[in-house]
């Protein structure tokens, strides 16, 4: 996954023709690491896509214009527009991170 670290390089990458993935994470959540520990794989499904992730801790008002309210939350986006949020609450396991992504993708 690609770090975005500033509001011009999100806004530049979700403006593209191409549907992206950005997980949205902070140094601090417990939830974040663990999710890192499973999702390498699922990345390696999804490679037709590219990943970026933001520190929604750097990139406060990004989160905050998203309605990113609980981490870690995997959005989708293309042409600057959110197609999909997988909520925090419901991105606690892998099963349920590849279900958001078939149903967000394949259709």
């Amino acid at each position: 996954m690609k770090p975005l670290n500033t509001k011009d390089e999100f806004t530049q990458t979700i403006n593209g023709d191409q549907p992206v993935i950005v997980k949205f994470e902070a140094d601090w959540c417990p939830d974040c690491k663990a999710m890192d520990m499973w999702i390498d794989p699922i990345v390696e499904k999804y490679n037709d896509y590219e990943w970026y992730v933001v520190n929604r801790d750097e990139l406060e008002d990004v989160a905050s214009e998203n309605d990113v309210m609980g981490i870690p939350s995997i959005l989708v986006f293309q042409n600057g527009d959110k197609l999909a949020h997988l909520h925090s609450a419901n991105a606690k396991s892998p099963e349920q991170v590849e279900d958001f992504l078939a149903e967000t993708l394949n259709s």
